[in-house]
């Protein structure tokens, strides 16, 4: 079923959209026609959001942490939940900061690992303001949309974890944050289909029991905090006391923040002021 671009009242679009399965469809209607150029253009976004496409791909943004971050098609969508992992990352730099004795002022150092679309790094850049950052993802795709929404605040590399950073930066991050895969393997399949079609599967799949690329980023960690630097893990409630175990096993002092609202579990480790 295609649409008039001259029949594309709100109750047509939000009847199309219904009937395609969208729960919130009037919410999506009104979202899709506020960002449409042109009624040629609001016909065609109505009709790749109807054939499942993820809402933030079709509108070419996703809100997260109060901003419109750029989402370009293929690219990871940032969740909601994702937002309590800037939020306690925010509240430890500015509790840490004052507390630290004898240290010169200068810009937090940030590495965003796994960075996707680059919404956690640009957020946290938001908050923080004048960070040094860094963000490295796999996906070229994601890095070009990560430069996008970092801009001029800071650096986007393409490249596995930790490899493409700048060796200059080993002991000196003040704060490391992974959105890494978490997903078990066995488990991608019953992802709905927005996530498993339309998202990078490097995105999403955490090996075979989801926590392998949170071990390698874990293990890198140490090398590459500043003493009494932090890392912080999105992972699942279930598979927490995983992330724990390959904290403990690298050296740093772990404990789980868990938000019931949005559904969220952070890791966080910190790095003694002596190292491992």
């Amino acid at each position: 079923m295609s649409l008039l671009p001259s029949l594309l009242s709100l109750p047509v679009v939000v009847s199309r959209l219904r009937a395609a399965g969208c729960v919130f469809a009037e919410e999506e209607a009104e979202l899709l026609m506020s960002t449409a150029r042109t009624p040629a253009d609001l016909a065609g976004m109505v009709e790749r959001r109807a054939e499942g496409r993820p809402l933030e791909h079709v509108l070419g943004w996703a809100e997260f942490c109060g901003t419109r971050m750029a989402v370009d098609p293929g690219v990871f969508v940032p969740r909601r939940r994702t937002e309590f992992l800037v939020h306690r990352a925010v509240a430890l730099a500015r509790r840490a900061l004052p507390a630290r004795p004898g240290r010169p002022a200068r810009p937090w150092v940030v590495v965003d690992l796994c960075c996707g679309s680059g919404a956690v790094g640009a957020a946290l850049a938001a908050a923080l303001g004048g960070v040094e950052l860094y963000a490295v993802d796999i996906d070229p795709a994601a890095v070009r949309c990560a430069r996008r929404n970092v801009g001029d605040g800071g650096q986007v590399h393409e490249g596995d974890l930790y490899e493409p950073l700048p060796a200059a930066l080993r002991g000196r991050v003040d704060l490391l944050v992974a959105n890494a895969p978490y997903v078990p393997t066995e488990a991608i399949g019953s992802l709905p289909a927005e996530a498993r079609v339309h998202e990078p599967l490097v995105a999403l799949d955490g090996g075979e029991d989801g926590v392998e690329v949170q071990r390698r980023v874990t293990a890198g960690a140490p090398l590459w905090l500043a003493p009494d630097g932090h890392l912080l893990v999105e992972t699942s409630e279930r598979q927490a006391p995983r992330t724990v175990a390959a904290f403990a096993r690298n050296g740093l002092e772990a404990k789980v923040a868990r938000s019931e609202e949005l559904d969220a579990t952070v890791v966080i480790g910190r790095r003694g002021p002596g190292g491992r």
